[in-house]
């Protein structure tokens, strides 16, 4: 999950934000199935193209869009975009995988202000006439996007509306033309260190380099700067950020309360989706290991082919296209309690893993019939999702009245 912060009063540097009053719930919200019984979903307000969220420690809830925008949910009521957030590269076409993306909160945000959001920029100096590269194994799969871009992650003080003081502190490299895959989940951990997911941004090559941070799972300070306890840090081979290797597309990561340890779901090409639970300088494989197969069909070595690399706690073919992710702790779902609970977009699901340690010991297919995006536990125990589309929502589940 996200990291939990109690409700505490607001510091007196972040007064309320402006609200704009939303439609109240429909009547008779929807009830869906699960083998826990019962479970209500009130849609709260709608959104475009909801990605990322995080809760201030007043209770309000941060959301971003991809678009650009970042509101705050408090009341009832949606507030009008933030001011201040950094110009992103966005471009209003259904395979979009850019712009603005998740959002955290400093575990000090009481005294500091601080809140950290991960998106897409274009560089300020585009070479001309760039022109991306076909990739076979793709298949049919094109982004016809011809913009020199990459993931940054910036932070800046939440202040009487507005973000002030903003500064990139970490950015992906190298900038790459076109395709997607950018990832950039924020997670603290119990240290107050900075986990970033960078995705490989459909490039073959960055995972298993250790000059490039693409395809990895990076810790950073809350400054941008690099732990000197990394386990690349001083090598002259490899960038001090990086935390773990060989991995895709990183849409969902949390840590696990018992352990402190990340995990990480990441999306498989055709098929292989993974559950990783990531440890220190360990490679995980990709793009030479892998369940799935490439697009074109092309074969893609099983993970038990190479020891050497890490293997996956669980993967999935059927895809589950895992985005978002935490877990549970609250009391509303006494049955769910120290379970994972992650999004699914294609499988237009929650998915629900009951633990044993770190093995799963059984798993459920909650049928929203709807992609979903991120998933949070709120400070009373209720869920609440966010549905990835032009005409998204911010849904909240309770248990329904049996």
């Amino acid at each position: 999950m996200k990291l939990t912060i109690p409700v505490l009063l607001l510091a007196s540097c972040c007064p309320a934000l402006p609200a704009v009053a939303q439609p109240a719930p429909q009547a008779g919200a929807e009830v869906v199935s699960t083998v826990n019984g019962p479970v209500r979903v009130e849609r709260l307000a709608g959104l475009e193209l909801p990605w990322g969220m995080a809760f201030l420690p007043d209770g309000r809830l941060l959301v971003t869009e991809k678009p650009g925008r970042l509101r705050v949910w408090a009341g009832g009521r949606l507030s009008e975009p933030v001011a201040g957030v950094p110009k992103v590269a966005y471009r209003d076409v259904e395979t979009e995988q850019g712009g603005l993306l998740d959002v955290a909160v400093d575990p000090d945000f009481a005294s500091n202000g601080l809140v950290y959001l991960s998106y897409a920029e274009a560089a300020e100096q585009q070479p001309p006439d760039l022109v991306d590269t076909p990739e076979s194994r793709f298949g049919d799969f094109v982004l016809d996007d011809n913009v020199l871009k990459g993931g940054a992650v910036a932070r800046a003080r939440l202040v009487e509306g507005q973000l002030r003081d903003l500064q990139v502190i970490w950015r992906q490299a190298p900038k790459t033309i076109g395709r997607g895959h950018f990832a950039l989940r924020l997670v603290f951990a119990p240290d107050g260190t900075l986990f970033v997911t960078s995705g490989e941004r459909m490039r073959f090559e960055p995972a298993q380099s250790r000059t490039s941070n693409l395809g990895k799972v990076v810790r950073i300070n809350r400054d941008g700067s690099t732990p000197p306890d990394n386990p690349f840090a001083g090598q002259k081979d490899a960038r001090a950020d990086i935390w773990s290797l060989g991995h895709r597309n990183l849409l969902a990561a949390a840590v696990h309360p018992p352990s402190g340890q990340l995990w990480v779901l990441e999306m498989g090409p055709q098929g292989g989706d993974e559950l990783n639970v990531i440890a220190a300088g360990k490679n995980y494989g990709w793009p030479v290991v892998s369940n799935g197969d490439n697009y074109d069909g092309s074969p893609i070595p099983d993970h038990p082919a190479r020891k050497e690399f890490e293997a996956p706690q669980r993967s999935w073919t059927p895809v589950l296209s895992p985005s978002g992710m935490l877990f549970y702790g609250g009391s509303l779902f006494p049955a769910w309690r120290g379970n994972a609970l992650a999004g699914g977009l294609s499988s237009k699901a929650i998915i629900r893993l009951t633990l044993d340690g770190t093995r799963i010991v059984d798993e459920e297919r909650i049928d929203m019939k709807r992609r979903i995006r991120d998933v949070i536990e709120a400070p009373d125990g209720a869920l609440l999702a966010l549905v990835d589309d032009k005409k998204g929502e911010l849904l909240r589940l309770t248990p329904a009245a049996k």
